[in-house]
């Protein structure tokens, strides 16, 4: 059913909450995993940037670690994601991603607060629902470091 995933990982908890349910999910199914991180493109941040190209390095760097760390759990469970770090708007930068792989699903993690308001809703007041025309999870199922091992060990069926 869905064979070209899009995970939008951020490295937070919730994040990584989804990066794990879309992960099973992909396995489960088969799908082609693409994961994507978004460095908000913030006022500072195009300021700092057209003073210094410096301010910005750190960033970038934890950023691209992060998306490496997302790869690297993926891979653990024998998949091979196609990785994109850009900046921007995240709620755009999903729905351009998603239509150029042309993506069966996106899965979005969930914080009540703030990254409902990053994800869902950016400072333009722009929904990914509105920028997206696949299917949308919110991966809300709390995958344990021991039970998320385990699904590794039984070669990710989920349960």
């Amino acid at each position: 059913m869905y064979k070209r995933i899009l995970l939008a990982y951020d490295g937070s908890r919730e994040g990584l909450i989804a990066l794990r349910e879309g992960a099973l999910l992909a396995k489960r199914c088969g799908g082609q995993v693409f994961l994507l991180s978004v460095l908000p493109e913030t006022g500072n941040i195009g300021l700092a940037h057209g003073v210094s190209g410096d301010v910005v390095s750190p960033q970038i760097e934890g950023y691209s670690a992060l998306l490496a760390r997302g790869v690297e759990v993926l891979a653990k469970l024998g998949l091979k994601p196609t990785a994109r770090l850009v900046k921007g708007e995240p709620a755009v930068q999903i729905g351009r991603y998603a239509a150029e792989i042309e993506a069966d699903l996106v899965v979005l993690g969930h914080r009540r607060q703030n990254l409902l308001q990053r994800w869902w809703s950016g400072s333009s007041g722009a929904y990914v629902s509105d920028h997206v025309r696949c299917s949308i999870l919110i991966g809300r199922q709390e995958i344990s470091d021991e039970a998320f091992e385990a699904q590794l060990e039984k070669g990710a069926t989920l349960a």
